[in-house]
């Protein structure tokens, strides 16, 4: 691949930065590259360092022989539903405390989600 294709390759994957309180700075994440993270104080310089960090990653996959991951954006299509598998003491809590806010159960776990 020539480093024209491998930077267009990485452009395709999601990639986020997020502020860590624990961390007290920046982290940046591709999970579908690699499964670390780069960090800093400063959100557009970690972003930066994130975008080289996988376009560095698909070189070394491209390099060893490896299969490059396909990208969750463009070829793949999302229903918008998935199962969930819970011990029953857990559903029931949900199930509880959805009731509690008025919401469906699967409104509340919706609302859950979208917090975290």
């Amino acid at each position: 691949m020539t480093q024209k294709q491998i930077k267009e390759q990485a452009g395709r994957y999601i990639k986020y930065v997020e502020w860590s309180d624990e961390d007290r700075c920046f982290i940046g994440r591709c999970p579908e590259v690699f499964i670390g993270a780069v960090h800093g104080a400063d959100e557009a310089r970690v972003y930066a360092e994130l975008c080289e960090t996988v376009e560095e990653w698909i070189q070394l996959l491209c390099e060893d022989g490896s299969d490059v991951p396909e990208p969750l954006t463009g070829k793949k299509e999302f229903s918008g539903k998935f199962v969930l598998r819970v011990e029953p003491g857990l559903h029931k809590r949900l199930a509880a405390k959805a009731i509690a806010s008025g919401d469906s159960l699967n409104t509340f776990c919706k609302k859950a989600l979208v917090k975290a």
